[in-house]
Protein backbone atom coordinates (compact mmCIF):
# COMPACT_ATOMS: atom_id res chain seq x y z
CA UNK A 1 0.00 0.00 0.00
CA UNK A 2 2.76 2.37 0.92
CA UNK A 3 4.91 1.40 -2.13
CA UNK A 4 2.01 2.24 -4.38
CA UNK A 5 0.95 5.50 -2.88
CA UNK A 6 4.33 6.90 -3.35
CA UNK A 7 5.51 5.18 -6.37
CA UNK A 8 6.60 7.71 -8.72
CA UNK A 9 7.03 10.79 -6.28
CA UNK A 10 9.37 13.13 -7.40
CA UNK A 11 10.67 14.19 -4.00
CA UNK A 12 12.07 11.50 -1.14
CA UNK A 13 9.07 10.85 1.44
CA UNK A 14 8.75 12.20 4.56
CA UNK A 15 6.64 10.27 7.94
CA UNK A 16 4.30 12.32 10.75
CA UNK A 17 4.07 10.59 13.95
CA UNK A 18 0.77 11.23 15.51
CA UNK A 19 -1.89 13.04 13.35
CA UNK A 20 -4.25 13.06 15.59
CA UNK A 21 -5.38 16.50 15.59
CA UNK A 22 -4.41 19.58 13.95
CA UNK A 23 -0.61 19.49 15.28
CA UNK A 24 -0.17 16.64 12.69
CA UNK A 25 -2.59 17.84 10.48
CA UNK A 26 -0.34 21.16 9.42
CA UNK A 27 2.93 19.16 8.94
CA UNK A 28 1.23 16.58 6.54
CA UNK A 29 -0.05 19.91 5.15
CA UNK A 30 3.17 22.11 4.79
CA UNK A 31 4.69 18.65 3.27
CA UNK A 32 2.78 17.80 0.57
CA UNK A 33 1.93 21.29 -0.98
CA UNK A 34 5.45 20.96 -1.42
CA UNK A 35 4.78 18.04 -3.36
CA UNK A 36 6.65 15.52 -0.70
CA UNK A 37 4.90 12.05 -0.29
CA UNK A 38 3.96 11.81 3.48
CA UNK A 39 3.26 8.61 5.20
CA UNK A 40 0.79 9.55 8.12
CA UNK A 41 1.45 7.73 10.98
CA UNK A 42 -1.55 7.19 14.08
CA UNK A 43 -2.46 4.04 16.36
CA UNK A 44 -5.91 5.51 16.23
CA UNK A 45 -7.90 4.76 12.76
CA UNK A 46 -9.85 7.32 13.13
CA UNK A 47 -7.09 10.29 13.08
CA UNK A 48 -8.08 13.53 11.77
CA UNK A 49 -4.78 13.61 9.75
CA UNK A 50 -5.54 10.33 7.92
CA UNK A 51 -8.21 12.28 5.83
CA UNK A 52 -6.13 14.92 4.31
CA UNK A 53 -5.29 14.36 0.30
CA UNK A 54 -1.71 14.40 1.58
CA UNK A 55 -1.73 11.72 3.43
CA UNK A 56 -0.84 7.63 3.13
CA UNK A 57 -2.22 6.67 6.20
CA UNK A 58 -0.75 4.20 8.05
CA UNK A 59 -1.92 2.35 11.85
CA UNK A 60 0.72 1.74 14.10
CA UNK A 61 0.79 0.03 17.70
CA UNK A 62 0.15 2.75 20.53
CA UNK A 63 3.48 4.67 21.44
CA UNK A 64 3.22 3.87 25.20
CA UNK A 65 3.91 0.33 23.81
CA UNK A 66 7.12 1.17 22.98
CA UNK A 67 9.35 -1.77 22.19
CA UNK A 68 5.83 -2.76 19.56
CA UNK A 69 6.37 1.31 18.28
CA UNK A 70 9.97 1.05 17.75
CA UNK A 71 10.02 -2.45 15.73
CA UNK A 72 7.49 -1.51 13.41
CA UNK A 73 9.07 1.62 12.73
CA UNK A 74 12.07 -0.70 12.01
CA UNK A 75 9.61 -2.58 9.94
CA UNK A 76 8.64 0.31 8.07
CA UNK A 77 12.17 1.69 7.96
CA UNK A 78 13.22 -1.60 6.07
CA UNK A 79 10.68 -1.65 3.70
CA UNK A 80 10.69 1.88 2.27
CA UNK A 81 14.62 0.95 2.20
CA UNK A 82 13.91 -1.22 -0.71
CA UNK A 83 11.80 1.55 -2.89
CA UNK A 84 13.81 4.73 -1.41
CA UNK A 85 17.70 5.85 -2.35
CA UNK A 86 17.78 7.89 1.44
CA UNK A 87 16.88 8.09 4.62
CA UNK A 88 13.07 9.19 5.70
CA UNK A 89 12.92 12.43 7.60
CA UNK A 90 10.23 11.99 10.36
CA UNK A 91 8.08 14.31 12.30
CA UNK A 92 6.72 13.07 15.26
CA UNK A 93 4.23 15.98 16.66
CA UNK A 94 4.04 14.67 20.29
CA UNK A 95 6.34 13.39 23.36
CA UNK A 96 5.35 9.92 23.29
CA UNK A 97 6.62 9.09 19.85
CA UNK A 98 9.44 11.57 19.82
CA UNK A 99 11.02 9.54 23.38
CA UNK A 100 10.46 6.56 21.70
CA UNK A 101 11.89 6.96 18.23
CA UNK A 102 14.88 9.41 20.37
CA UNK A 103 15.80 6.62 22.79
CA UNK A 104 15.14 3.52 19.80
CA UNK A 105 17.37 5.16 17.27
CA UNK A 106 20.02 2.34 17.29
CA UNK A 107 17.28 -0.44 16.54
CA UNK A 108 15.96 1.84 13.78
CA UNK A 109 19.41 2.32 11.87
CA UNK A 110 20.24 4.80 9.05
CA UNK A 111 16.52 4.32 7.28
CA UNK A 112 15.19 7.89 9.12
CA UNK A 113 16.33 11.47 9.60
CA UNK A 114 15.25 13.06 12.72
CA UNK A 115 14.51 16.91 13.19
CA UNK A 116 15.87 16.41 17.13
CA UNK A 117 18.94 15.85 18.61
CA UNK A 118 19.95 12.21 20.06
CA UNK A 119 18.50 11.35 22.99
CA UNK A 120 21.48 12.09 25.17
CA UNK A 121 20.68 15.87 24.26
CA UNK A 122 16.72 14.57 24.51
CA UNK A 123 17.08 13.53 27.51
CA UNK A 124 17.76 16.55 29.69
CA UNK A 125 15.00 19.07 27.65
CA UNK A 126 12.04 16.37 28.28
CA UNK A 127 13.13 17.41 31.79
CA UNK A 128 10.77 20.71 33.37
CA UNK A 129 13.42 20.15 35.73
CA UNK A 130 16.39 20.27 33.73
CA UNK A 131 14.82 23.16 31.51
CA UNK A 132 14.30 25.55 34.38
CA UNK A 133 17.85 24.72 35.61
CA UNK A 134 19.43 25.51 32.32
CA UNK A 135 17.49 28.63 32.03
CA UNK A 136 18.69 29.89 35.06
CA UNK A 137 22.40 29.14 34.31
CA UNK A 138 21.67 31.06 30.96
CA UNK A 139 20.00 34.17 32.55
CA UNK A 140 16.47 33.42 31.23
CA UNK A 141 14.03 34.16 33.61
CA UNK A 142 12.03 31.55 35.78
CA UNK A 143 8.78 31.02 37.67
CA UNK A 144 9.96 30.50 41.33
CA UNK A 145 9.75 26.74 41.46
CA UNK A 146 10.22 24.09 44.07
CA UNK A 147 11.05 19.86 43.36
CA UNK A 148 9.53 18.50 46.34
CA UNK A 149 10.58 14.99 47.76
CA UNK A 150 6.69 14.32 49.12
CA UNK A 151 3.41 15.24 49.13
CA UNK A 152 3.91 16.98 52.43
CA UNK A 153 7.12 19.05 50.99
CA UNK A 154 4.59 19.73 48.09
CA UNK A 155 2.13 21.06 50.98
CA UNK A 156 5.11 23.32 52.18
CA UNK A 157 5.88 24.23 48.99
CA UNK A 158 2.54 25.76 48.25
CA UNK A 159 2.52 27.85 51.45
CA UNK A 160 5.72 29.34 50.87
CA UNK A 161 5.23 30.26 46.98
CA UNK A 162 1.87 31.40 47.71
CA UNK A 163 -1.67 30.46 46.52
CA UNK A 164 -2.91 29.74 43.89
CA UNK A 165 0.05 27.43 42.83
CA UNK A 166 0.47 25.22 40.09
CA UNK A 167 1.71 21.41 40.35
CA UNK A 168 3.21 20.41 36.87
CA UNK A 169 5.00 17.04 35.52
CA UNK A 170 8.97 17.56 35.33
CA UNK A 171 8.29 14.05 33.52
CA UNK A 172 5.64 14.95 31.08
CA UNK A 173 5.34 11.96 28.75
CA UNK A 174 1.79 10.05 29.25
CA UNK A 175 1.01 12.95 31.80
CA UNK A 176 -1.64 14.49 29.71
CA UNK A 177 -3.44 11.68 27.97
CA UNK A 178 -3.68 10.19 32.00
CA UNK A 179 -5.06 13.30 32.91
CA UNK A 180 -6.82 15.28 30.52
CA UNK A 181 -4.66 18.38 31.17
CA UNK A 182 -1.00 19.45 31.26
CA UNK A 183 -0.73 20.68 34.92
CA UNK A 184 -3.12 21.22 38.01
CA UNK A 185 -3.89 24.72 38.96
CA UNK A 186 -4.61 24.71 42.83
CA UNK A 187 -5.81 26.84 45.15
CA UNK A 188 -5.00 25.35 48.65
CA UNK A 189 -2.22 23.72 49.87
CA UNK A 190 -3.77 20.71 50.93
CA UNK A 191 -5.27 20.72 47.38
CA UNK A 192 -1.28 20.60 46.42
CA UNK A 193 -0.33 18.15 48.66
CA UNK A 194 -3.17 15.99 46.90
CA UNK A 195 -2.52 16.05 43.56
CA UNK A 196 1.62 15.97 44.69
CA UNK A 197 0.13 12.36 45.56
CA UNK A 198 -1.41 11.18 42.52
CA UNK A 199 1.16 12.29 40.19
CA UNK A 200 4.01 11.50 41.91
CA UNK A 201 5.37 9.31 39.49
CA UNK A 202 5.82 11.99 36.83
CA UNK A 203 8.45 13.82 39.14
CA UNK A 204 6.07 16.77 40.04
CA UNK A 205 7.24 20.51 40.73
CA UNK A 206 5.17 22.97 42.54
CA UNK A 207 5.47 26.45 40.83
CA UNK A 208 4.13 29.86 41.46
CA UNK A 209 1.48 31.30 38.93
CA UNK A 210 2.57 33.94 36.84
CA UNK A 211 -0.07 36.98 36.67
CA UNK A 212 -0.89 37.68 33.30
CA UNK A 213 -3.55 37.11 30.63
CA UNK A 214 -3.42 34.20 27.86
CA UNK A 215 -2.07 36.90 25.51
CA UNK A 216 0.83 37.25 27.86
CA UNK A 217 1.77 34.09 26.91
CA UNK A 218 4.53 34.17 23.50
CA UNK A 219 6.34 31.44 21.57
CA UNK A 220 9.29 31.35 19.43
CA UNK A 221 9.19 28.68 17.15
CA UNK A 222 12.02 27.51 14.95
CA UNK A 223 14.51 25.15 13.08
CA UNK A 224 17.93 25.22 14.27
CA UNK A 225 20.34 22.84 11.85
CA UNK A 226 23.19 20.73 13.43
CA UNK A 227 25.43 23.75 13.70
CA UNK A 228 22.93 25.59 16.06
CA UNK A 229 22.00 27.96 13.31
CA UNK A 230 18.44 29.03 12.65
CA UNK A 231 17.04 27.95 9.58
CA UNK A 232 13.76 29.33 10.64
CA UNK A 233 12.72 32.03 13.45
CA UNK A 234 8.49 32.78 14.04
CA UNK A 235 7.71 34.36 16.84
CA UNK A 236 3.87 35.10 17.91
CA UNK A 237 1.65 35.05 20.97
CA UNK A 238 -1.57 33.29 21.75
CA UNK A 239 -4.51 35.51 22.58
CA UNK A 240 -6.84 32.41 23.78
CA UNK A 241 -6.46 29.42 25.39
CA UNK A 242 -8.68 26.02 26.13
CA UNK A 243 -9.75 26.44 28.92
CA UNK A 244 -9.83 30.15 29.05
CA UNK A 245 -7.15 31.84 32.05
CA UNK A 246 -6.26 28.19 32.21
CA UNK A 247 -3.24 25.77 31.63
CA UNK A 248 -4.52 24.53 28.55
CA UNK A 249 -3.98 24.73 24.59
CA UNK A 250 -3.84 27.38 21.71
CA UNK A 251 -7.43 28.19 20.38
CA UNK A 252 -6.39 31.50 19.03
CA UNK A 253 -2.71 32.92 18.61
CA UNK A 254 -1.64 35.52 16.39
CA UNK A 255 1.84 36.20 14.61
CA UNK A 256 3.81 39.29 16.55
CA UNK A 257 7.49 39.90 16.42
CA UNK A 258 9.35 40.66 19.46
CA UNK A 259 12.95 40.80 19.59
CA UNK A 260 13.53 40.06 23.18
CA UNK A 261 10.73 36.70 22.85
CA UNK A 262 13.31 35.78 19.71
CA UNK A 263 16.55 36.48 21.41
CA UNK A 264 15.48 34.74 24.94
CA UNK A 265 14.82 31.65 23.33
CA UNK A 266 17.78 31.42 21.04
CA UNK A 267 19.61 32.31 24.29
CA UNK A 268 18.21 28.72 25.62
CA UNK A 269 18.53 26.38 23.12
CA UNK A 270 22.07 27.51 22.60
CA UNK A 271 22.17 26.48 26.17
CA UNK A 272 20.13 23.02 25.95
CA UNK A 273 22.60 22.57 22.68
CA UNK A 274 19.34 21.64 20.87
CA UNK A 275 19.00 21.57 17.50
CA UNK A 276 15.90 20.97 14.91
CA UNK A 277 12.37 22.15 15.59
CA UNK A 278 11.06 23.41 18.84
CA UNK A 279 8.58 26.10 20.41
CA UNK A 280 9.77 27.95 23.41
CA UNK A 281 7.36 29.77 25.17
CA UNK A 282 7.32 32.10 27.59
CA UNK A 283 5.13 34.68 30.07
CA UNK A 284 5.11 38.20 30.45
CA UNK A 285 4.54 38.74 33.83
CA UNK A 286 2.15 41.59 34.43
CA UNK A 287 4.36 42.33 37.67
CA UNK A 288 7.39 43.64 36.14
CA UNK A 289 7.34 42.91 32.36
CA UNK A 290 9.42 40.32 32.72
CA UNK A 291 9.41 37.20 30.33
CA UNK A 292 9.52 33.86 32.02
CA UNK A 293 9.95 30.67 30.94
CA UNK A 294 7.09 28.44 30.70
CA UNK A 295 8.61 25.29 28.67
CA UNK A 296 10.52 24.30 25.78
CA UNK A 297 8.33 21.85 23.25
CA UNK A 298 11.40 19.96 21.34
CA UNK A 299 8.78 19.21 18.51
CA UNK A 300 6.26 21.01 16.06
CA UNK A 301 3.59 22.81 18.62
CA UNK A 302 -0.19 22.99 18.22
CA UNK A 303 -0.18 26.03 15.88
CA UNK A 304 2.46 25.91 14.17
CA UNK A 305 0.40 26.39 10.57
CA UNK A 306 0.27 29.74 11.35
CA UNK A 307 4.19 30.48 10.91
CA UNK A 308 3.85 28.85 7.30
CA UNK A 309 1.15 31.00 6.85
CA UNK A 310 3.91 33.78 7.45
CA UNK A 311 6.69 32.41 5.43
CA UNK A 312 8.44 29.82 7.82
CA UNK A 313 7.52 26.54 6.77
CA UNK A 314 8.75 24.91 9.29
CA UNK A 315 8.52 21.39 8.45
CA UNK A 316 9.45 22.36 5.02
CA UNK A 317 12.84 24.04 6.11
CA UNK A 318 13.28 20.78 8.16
CA UNK A 319 12.76 18.04 5.47
CA UNK A 320 14.90 20.17 3.25
CA UNK A 321 18.19 20.28 5.69
CA UNK A 322 17.32 17.00 6.72
CA UNK A 323 17.59 15.90 2.68
CA UNK A 324 20.55 17.56 2.19
CA UNK A 325 18.82 20.42 0.45
CA UNK A 326 20.68 24.09 1.79
CA UNK A 327 16.90 26.02 2.79
CA UNK A 328 17.68 29.97 2.68
CA UNK A 329 16.95 31.09 6.47
CA UNK A 330 13.54 33.15 6.66
CA UNK A 331 11.95 34.90 9.40
CA UNK A 332 8.36 35.68 9.80
CA UNK A 333 7.25 37.56 6.15
CA UNK A 334 5.70 40.60 8.52
CA UNK A 335 2.29 39.09 7.90
CA UNK A 336 0.01 40.27 11.20
CA UNK A 337 -2.13 36.90 10.52
CA UNK A 338 -4.06 35.00 12.86
CA UNK A 339 -4.96 31.29 13.62
CA UNK A 340 -7.84 29.86 15.39
CA UNK A 341 -9.50 26.49 16.02
CA UNK A 342 -13.03 27.96 14.96
CA UNK A 343 -15.08 25.36 15.95
CA UNK A 344 -13.92 23.20 18.94
CA UNK A 345 -16.90 20.35 20.63
CA UNK A 346 -17.98 21.92 23.94
CA UNK A 347 -16.91 25.58 23.40
CA UNK A 348 -18.57 28.47 21.86
CA UNK A 349 -17.12 29.24 17.69
CA UNK A 350 -14.23 31.37 17.71
CA UNK A 351 -14.05 32.89 13.96
CA UNK A 352 -11.48 35.72 13.76
CA UNK A 353 -11.68 38.94 10.87
CA UNK A 354 -10.42 37.33 7.76
CA UNK A 355 -7.79 36.43 6.32
CA UNK A 356 -6.67 33.96 9.03
CA UNK A 357 -5.22 30.32 9.12
CA UNK A 358 -8.43 28.08 10.09
CA UNK A 359 -6.96 25.26 11.98
CA UNK A 360 -8.94 22.49 10.15
CA UNK A 361 -10.30 24.17 7.08
CA UNK A 362 -8.35 24.47 3.94
CA UNK A 363 -9.57 24.96 0.72
CA UNK A 364 -7.06 22.50 -1.09
CA UNK A 365 -8.07 19.82 1.24
CA UNK A 366 -11.96 19.95 2.65
CA UNK A 367 -12.04 16.25 4.23
CA UNK A 368 -10.72 16.99 7.58
CA UNK A 369 -13.07 19.93 7.96
CA UNK A 370 -15.96 17.63 6.48
CA UNK A 371 -15.03 14.88 8.94
CA UNK A 372 -14.52 17.41 11.77
CA UNK A 373 -17.98 18.97 11.27
CA UNK A 374 -19.79 15.48 11.33
CA UNK A 375 -17.86 14.77 14.74
CA UNK A 376 -19.13 18.11 15.86
CA UNK A 377 -22.73 17.48 14.97
CA UNK A 378 -22.67 14.31 16.44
Amino acid sequence: MIRERIAGATRPAAMVIDVGWVNGLAAIRSLGRAGVPVIAVDHRESALGFRSRYAVPVVSPDPQDEDAFVSFMAQIGEELGEELEGPVPVFPTHDEPLNAIARGAARLGERFRYPFPPWEVLQRIQSKRAQYEAAEAAGVPVPRTRAPDSAAEARAAAEELGLPVLVKPSATEGFKRRFGRQAFRCETAAEAESVYAEVEEYEPLVQELIPGDDDALFTLGSYLDRDGEPLGLFCGRKLRQTPRGGIGTCRVGEALWDEEVVDRGLTLLRALEFTGLSQVELKRDARDGTLRLMEVNPRLWQWHGLAAACGVDLPRIAYEDLIGERPEPVSMNGRHRRWAITFLSGERPAPQRPPYVDAVFARDDLKPAFVQAARLLL
